[in-house]
């Protein structure tokens, strides 16, 4: 490139202000992917000059309704650009989710019938609302403009992408080397993505880590399309409560959306200090500034317990209510401070085959433990008590038709029938 060029294109950039800056730091916050930065401060100068927000597109398949806070990490950063008076467009893809998109798997995911997609459809949009402004979002669904295509314009889609370069996804190109199949539909499937984003006219695309090839997709083919080309950001996995692997139901380290006020606050407040730090960027919606002086002052002697109740409130709030944020906080400091049970024990019917059971098996029926021999640890540090009493023999039985109060550890508690 000549100097006279980069000069010409460098007289075109529109000036960055302070605010601009700002938005940006807000965005980046927390990303995993951002590209291309250089390019979207541009945008956001184009959007100040012009009064023109900027379309923000985030692409769901409703594959399955297994909602937890881990699925929202996303959603906090299109309300971010929400607030930042951008427009977000929630799309639902009830045309991609019925060919079935094998991202990260290394075998092709079965399509979905209509019912399961509408009932799919109307979970995520229920989760969307918890985190968006509704009012405020532009809901599409992609069969608006893939069911037009036809034959022939589906085959005009393809013919501006190569082969060569679908290969290049990971599973892909896995599979391919493996030998493993590799149906046709799939490989259409990121095109119809892809195309998703000329159809919106996208400015900027979300995704998950996983959904990068794609996106990248829809950039290349709003440029073969004549359109500016889309930013991309994606979001990392957010860890679960265990602080070692990402948030997931089969690994029992999940906060779940709809969990009781209560199992909610206690849960947030069991996650590390280190932890809550990367979940105040990945999960808050407040500000850059707000975050840097909690920081500052937990790192000058303030109890970094008080930011993680902060956290805990928010959470809670934005699921339920702010009311059952402050009750949550009031019950867990009745329990925890004042070593109080809790007011809404769950009530646990336990089978006895043989007329009595051993008191880990119980605790594992009860769902108080992942296993038996969690249990036995949790007895040999002294985090079982039964009606108050420490439980020291990992022997004990009970007998049928006994009903006790348990707690395991300083959160769960049960009472359970023996039956």
């Amino acid at each position: 490139m000549t100097v006279e060029l980069e000069k010409a294109q460098e007289a075109k950039k529109l000036p960055v202000t302070d605010d601009i800056r700002e938005a940006m730091a807000l965005i980046r916050r927390g990303t995993d992917t951002f590209l291309i930065e250089e390019e979207f401060e541009q945008k956001l100068a184009r959007s100040k000059m012009t009064g023109e927000p900027l379309r923000c597109k985030l692409g769901l398949d409703p594959t399955a309704p297994d909602i937890h806070i881990g699925h929202t990490v996303v959603l906090n950063k299109l309300r971010q650009l929400q607030d930042l008076g951008h427009t977000v467009i929630f799309l639902v893809g009830d045309f991609t989710a019925a060919i079935g998109d094998p991202s990260g798997r290394n075998a092709t995911r079965p399509p979905l019938s209509h019912e399961q997609i509408v009932q799919n459809a109307q979970t995520y949009l229920n989760q969307a609302g918890l985190v968006l402004d509704l009012d405020r979002t532009e809901v599409r669904y992609n069969s608006e403009w893939c069911n037009k295509l036809g034959s022939v314009g589906l085959i005009q889609l393809a013919s501006r992408y190569t082969l060569a370069r679908l290969l290049e996804r990971d599973d892909f190109a896995k599979r391919y080397a493996e030998q493993a199949p590799i149906a046709m539909h799939e490989l259409i499937y990121p095109l119809m993505q892809g195309y998703d984003s000329v159809a919106l006219k996208a400015d900027l695309e979300l995704g998950g880590s996983d959904q990068r090839f794609n996106l990248l997709v829809g950039r290349e083919l709003q440029r073969q399309y004549g359109q500016e080309p889309q930013c991309i950001l994606t979001m990392p996995l957010l860890v679960g409560l265990d602080g070692q692997v990402k948030m997931s139901k089969s690994k029992h380290n999940y906060i779940g959306i709809t969990d009781a006020p209560n199992d909610m606050f206690g849960k947030v407040m069991s996650i590390s200090d280190s932890l809550m730090w990367d979940w105040y960027d990945l999960l808050s919606l407040r500000g850059n500034a707000e975050i840097a002086q909690l920081k500052k002052e937990c790192s000058e002697g303030r109890n970094p317990r008080d930011a993680k109740v902060l956290l805990a409130k928010e959470i809670v709030g934005r699921f339920h209510s702010d009311c059952a944020a402050n009750a949550a906080e009031d019950e867990f400091n009745a329990r925890f401070r004042a070593g109080a049970m809790p007011s809404d024990i769950p009530e646990v019917t336990v089978e006895a085959p043989a007329g009595e059971i051993g008191v880990g098996q119980m605790l594992k029926a009860a769902g108080l433990v992942s296993s038996t021999s969690d249990a036995n640890r949790n007895i040999d540090q002294g985090g079982v008590r039964i009606e108050g009493e420490k439980v020291s023999d990992k022997g004990l039985k009970l007998k049928a038709g006994t009903v006790v109060t348990v707690q395991v550890g300083k959160r769960k508690w049960a009472r359970i029938t023996i039956a």
